[in-house]
């Protein structure tokens, strides 16, 4: 793959994708994932919401060029390094937009208006929600549970409600994580890169972070318990939040799909996760 392919794979942030997986969690956790032709029904909503995701990343990186020259990591992404002209990625944005719309329109219209509630958002969030603190937390989470909920139109399934709530504070605990971080590296010059950075209260952030992680361990437990065998998951549960709060605490960095990639300990738990949720549910 030649550099100029490269800066504009770059541009779509594909390992942020990862987050869509979040479509295949109501037949995964509803023990239908084996059941024949569920990986075929995702396709679609998987991939419009890559699209999507992707579109909403340009927006973003193209409102924000000027303050992420400030960001030791951000400053180095194509557009604000200017290897990409803001006019071409908003061409490209365009074409991903339509792209996203046009899969969404082939699932169905309630998924096509999930995706569109979740474009919306994103977009007013790098518009505006952004700098506004606590909303843009919200923000963020808000695209989990947009995900989450579009999967369970995709597959016909009913979305529980400890499972909504065990989603909406996960995200949150890392929406939390992720700004934290920021401020840990960026430090006096957080508020250059981002305005809300600085008008958090000392210690709120970190406050946050421990009551949504309690909130998520209890919500997940009383969404397993009705499968005596899932408890035991509870322990891995409690291990990623923890370990995920050590790095946020020890200037290891809060992104959730960077932590996830990077930290052998959150990978290899995460994959006990989903293996010992498999084989107790479809045992």
């Amino acid at each position: 793959m030649n550099e100029t392919a490269m800066k504009y794979l770059a541009m779509l942030r594909p390992a942020q994708w990862l987050k869509n997986l979040m479509i295949y969690f109501p037949p995964f956790l509803g023990g239908t994932i084996l059941t024949p032709g569920v990986w075929r029904v995702g396709l679609l909503p998987f991939a419009a919401f890559c699209l999507a995701a992707s579109f909403t990343y340009l927006v973003n990186d193209i409102c924000d060029r000027e303050n992420d020259l400030h960001h030791p990591v951000k400053k180095n992404r194509p557009i604000p390094s200017g290897s990409v002209s803001v006019r071409t990625a908003f061409v490209v944005s365009l074409v991903l937009l339509g792209s996203a719309l046009w899969l969404a329109t082939e699932v169905s219209g309630t998924f096509l208006l999930l995706l569109a509630g979740y474009l919306v958002v994103s977009v007013s969030y790098s518009l505006r929600l952004k700098e506004i603190p606590v909303l843009d937390l919200f923000c963020i989470s808000s695209g989990f549970l947009f995900r989450l909920e579009a999967g369970g139109v995709a597959f016909g399934i009913t979305v529980s409600q400890w499972l909504f709530l065990s989603v909406f504070l996960l995200s949150l605990f890392l929406s939390t994580g992720k700004r934290l971080g920021e401020l840990n590296a960026l430090g006096e010059n957080a508020g250059q890169h981002r305005k809300s950075l600085m008008r958090y209260p000392d210690g709120f952030l970190e406050l946050a972070l421990s009551l949504t992680g309690a909130a998520v361990l209890v919500t997940y437990t009383i969404y397993v318990v009705a499968r005596p065998s899932l408890v035991y998951t509870v322990l891995l549960c409690c291990f990623g939040l923890l370990r995920f709060m050590f790095r946020v605490k020890a200037g290891m960095g809060g992104d959730p799909t960077e932590s996830l990639l990077k930290d052998r300990q959150l990978l290899v738990v995460s994959i006990l996760w989903a293996s010992a949720f498999f084989w107790i549910v479809y045992r």
